[in-house]
């Protein structure tokens, strides 16, 4: 089984041109599908919509590099999801504990708007990546489109699941949980404060009771 994307991946003509593109002009950067972040063996599973490209483009991890990683991973550290400090690059020693991060489209996309075609093409690994989680019980979503293709993935229809910020969603087993994304365009705006975010990792948490340390 295959839960990640070659590091040529070539499922996806615009976004493979956008690559090539950005390896020339970034020579420097990751500049391939990021993979996940975080234990197999997680109960919470992390979904954003697609990596950024001065973020985990550039890092090789998601949400690494720009202020939505800063918000994010300072927000998981608070409530116990995270170990180690944050410094914006892949080698920082951060570990997360008892939590995974992916997004539903592996590459960066043009304008980080990825088109349906590549939301689909990208789907199966997004599907291998939950059956091999084989302790998760909630998954996050990052903003409306990564809740819509949580959904779809999942073989639920979205019209019984409609995406808001602080709504939760059981089924099948699975508890669904969603926020807007972390991006600074949402908190520059107000559409999502810092203590909005918290709120639902405090939700999270609740229902997560943090596990006993391993001795």
């Amino acid at each position: 089984m295959q839960i990640e994307p070659p590091r040529d991946c070539a499922l996806c003509p615009r976004l493979v041109a956008f690559r090539e593109a950005n390896q020339a002009a970034f020579p420097t950067f990751h500049n391939a599908p990021v993979r996940a972040f975080g234990p197999s063996d997680a109960r919470l599973l992390i979904v954003g919509l697609a990596p950024g490209l001065k973020g985990a483009n550039q890092t090789g991890r998601p949400f690494t590099g720009d202020y939505a990683g800063d918000l994010l991973y300072q927000t998981l550290g608070r409530f116990g999801f995270a170990e180690g400090s944050y410094q914006r690059r892949a080698d920082d020693g951060l570990r997360l504990v008892d939590c995974r991060i992916t997004n539903a489209v592996r590459c960066v996309p043009p304008e980080n708007k990825p088109v349906g075609a590549e939301v689909k093409n990208c789907r199966p690994f997004l599907v291998q990546e939950i059956e091999a989680m084989k302790r998760l019980e909630m998954i996050l979503c990052l903003g409306s489109l990564s809740h819509g293709v949580v959904m779809t993935t999942l073989g639920a229809r979205k019209s019984h699941y409609p995406f808001g910020h602080g709504a939760i969603h059981r089924f099948d087993g699975l508890t669904v949980a969603d926020s807007y994304h972390c991006s600074r365009y949402n908190t520059n705006t107000g559409r999502l404060t810092e203590t909005m975010f918290e709120d639902v990792f405090a939700e999270i948490r609740k229902r997560l009771a943090p596990l006993p340390h391993k001795t």
